[in-house]
């Protein structure tokens, strides 16, 4: 069995500690061939029944980017809808996707219709193929921190219009879309946490016992 020092526990826990959700990106490219590692490194996630259900589009045309981002920006306008008085005001001012400035670009999607793993561990909990995903997509979130390179979510979309914009197949679910590349500066605080949208919840706050 392979083990593991303190040293690396303590390294693995600063990967997670320094891992954020960026939207602020330098003027740099990704060297060649970035993504295209980082997303084999994503496939050693877990999958139900071997099934490995995901899918990464990378998004390099131009005008699918354009369609991407004018998207974002209306679904973001609907958003803000949502909410009144101080905190509509400051949703506005928030920035929620780094798409015009980010190099890289990845749809992810969750193939339903696989037969890769014969439906084994799904039966009951079908759901288990999206789950299976977004494994993969924080695989591939940790594997790119530790290349010093950013990533973001972006979740203000419409699933429908993203698929229509991508030619995917009809049965692939959207999980996300994602902004790569390296960012403009980097914390251990969550950006929305800085901002003064949200604070962090200890722990201790989510642990039930029974």
């Amino acid at each position: 069995m392979k083990s593991f020092d303190e040293a690396f526990r303590a390294n693995l826990r600063d990967l997670l500690v320094w891992r954020r959700d960026v939207r602020r990106f330098r003027n740099e490219p990704l060297p060649d061939g970035a993504l295209e590692r980082l997303i084999e490194t994503a496939c050693l996630a877990p999958s139900v029944g071997l099934s490995q259900p995901w899918r990464f589009v990378i998004v390099d045309d131009p005008a699918r980017r354009q369609a991407v981002i004018e998207d974002f920006t209306a679904c973001n306008a609907d958003a803000l809808t949502a909410y009144a008085g101080e905190r509509a005001a400051r949703y506005a001012t928030l920035k929620l996707a780094g798409l015009k400035e980010a190099p890289g670009h990845l749809a992810v999607f969750a193939d339903r219709g696989t037969e890769q793993g014969h439906g084994l561990g799904r039966r009951t909990m079908p759901e288990m193929i999206e789950y299976s995903v977004v494994t993969a997509v924080y695989t591939l979130w940790l594997a790119a921190r530790a290349e010093e390179i950013g990533m973001g979510w972006v979740s203000i979309l419409d699933p429908a219009h993203i698929r229509r914009i991508l030619d995917v197949p009809e049965g692939w679910r959207f999980i996300g879309y994602f902004c790569l590349g390296y960012p403009q500066a980097e914390s251990d605080a969550p950006e929305l946490e800085r901002a003064g949208w949200e604070k962090r919840s200890c722990a201790q706050t989510f642990i039930y016992r029974r």
